[in-house]
């Protein structure tokens, strides 16, 4: 790797993959990436002695991902405002209320707030994290019940009428207090009083077991970017009872 490299090439060269050249430019904007954290909490930021830097290389490279290369906001601007908002989160995760209000009026006054392709790209990145965040909470909530995302693609219904019965029976168990409150206890299926609710066989519901508390826990849980996988909104769907 050239020490001099055009970063604009270094960029390109991370965004295919070459760890060399992500270290590179990490490592020649590091004095960038602390003085937005410093300018951002308001105070002098040591690396490798205050969390806050960590999340704000964290955050550069992940303007490093979602950065496009053609036709996009400049890459500085994004990365500024990309390290902003995970600061943001960040002291909204620690309590820490007043910093955030000061910080999100602060984001109203920088440049990517002006310019439109660096707004959508932001909204982009935002939304990536939130997907992330999402799928993480939903990992650990189904690793109660001894469940994976691997499990649900082994055992996920392959035809329409068979999800569609395995939903209908997952918002039962939601509607029904009696039958939400064993599952949530006992982390298990109640298989006999589910049985009388639906038009299933205890056979199907035992086969469906895992992705049926799968979809009780999406449809019990916050999860707005995954409601799709399960092939219905929240809202939607029969009721699955006699």
């Amino acid at each position: 790797m050239q020490p001099g490299a055009d970063p604009n090439h270094l960029l390109a060269l991370a965004r295919s993959g070459d760890a060399v050249a992500r270290e590179e430019l990490i490592r020649r904007y590091t004095p960038f990436i602390l003085s937005v954290v410093s300018r951002t909490t308001g105070h002098f930021i040591r690396l490798g002695e205050d969390d806050e830097a960590s999340i704000g290389l964290m955050a550069f490279n992940e303007a490093i991902d979602n950065y496009r290369l053609e036709g996009g906001a400049a890459f500085l601007t994004l990365a500024e405002t990309v390290i902003r908002r995970r600061l943001i989160d960040y002291f909204r995760r620690e309590g820490r209320h007043r910093q955030v209000l000061s910080l999100q009026a602060m984001e109203g006054e920088t440049a990517a707030a002006a310019d439109p392709v660096a707004r959508d790209e932001i909204n982009m990145v935002d939304e990536l994290a939130d997907r992330r965040e999402e799928i993480e909470r939903y990992q650990k909530e189904l690793a109660s019940y001894g469940i994976t995302l691997k499990d649900l693609v082994k055992c996920s219904p392959q035809h329409r009428d068979a999800r569609d019965r395995a939903l209908a029976a997952a918002r039962v168990v939601v509607a029904n207090p009696l039958l939400r409150k064993y599952l949530l206890e006992r982390k298990a299926l109640p298989l006999k009083a589910l049985e009388k609710e639906v038009e299933t066989s205890r056979k199907t519901l035992e086969r469906h077991r895992k992705y049926i508390i799968a979809a009780v826990v999406m449809l019990l849980g916050n999860y707005e970017y995954l409601a799709a996988y399960i092939g219905q909104d929240r809202r939607g769907g029969q009721d699955g009872r006699r």
